[in-house]
């Protein structure tokens, strides 16, 4: 039954995700907030969609490159190199960046009378994004809940996934992860010092999958 929509950006973890949970996925939807790797994303999240048959919109929400800090946003400082457990890589969050994006979500699910948000968080995600731990996310479900006639509700199954983890559900899918993109940088390849590079590399390692992503070191 096609019941949910789904946030997705074009990564590894959502686009795994939408092969997951294809029978029962509506819609896909992006959000172009002006990051330095929207282009990027959105158009790996468009070719899947449209692969599988999903509906796809893009919503612009350039508002937020207008008036929020960030260094994942377009005209911000540099994005940072290392691992996501240092303390430069918090300048890669944009203020509630999730919750802004759920809750159009939820308003789109409602008006196609859908009853789930889908969002492909995980628990690498935890330490430093707050609109990815799992408090927020149920908080966020019941808001919705409560706030919607039909009482939509988040799902979201990868919340206490590894990015290996998650990785091993796309390899079992058979998922060619060349065709997702992570680097905040958003240049003409995946720069590989990037914390979400660097994610994204010990993912594909540890899960045993030959990484064909062209890197630029």
């Amino acid at each position: 039954m096609k019941d949910s929509i789904i946030v997705v950006s074009g990564g590894m973890d959502s686009i795994t995700m939408l092969y997951e949970y294809k029978e029962r996925i509506a819609l896909g939807v992006s959000f172009n907030y002006g990051s330095k790797h929207n282009a990027k994303e959105i158009a790996f999240a468009r070719m899947h969609c449209e692969r599988l048959g999903i509906e796809f919109l893009e919503i612009p929400l350039g508002f937020m490159q207008q008036y929020f800090k960030s260094s994942l946003l377009i005209g911000g400082e540099e994005i940072p190199e290392g691992s996501y457990d240092d303390e430069n890589m918090k300048s890669t969050v944009v203020p509630f960046r999730n919750g802004i994006m759920l809750a159009i979500a939820a308003g789109l699910a409602e008006s196609r009378g859908l009853m789930h948000v889908m969002l492909a968080n995980h628990s690498g995600d935890h330490a430093i994004y707050p609109d990815c731990r799992p408090g927020f996310v149920d908080a966020m479900s019941k808001a919705i809940a409560e706030g919607t006639y039909e009482n939509l509700t988040i799902l979201a199954p990868y919340t206490k996934f590894s990015k290996t983890e998650i990785a091993r559900h796309g390899k079992a899918l058979g998922i060619d992860y060349s065709e997702t993109w992570s680097c905040y940088k958003g240049g003409e390849h995946h720069c590989g010092k990037c914390g979400t590079c660097t994610e994204r590399k010990e993912a594909l390692r540890d899960a045993g999958i030959q990484d064909n992503t062209v890197y630029e070191d």
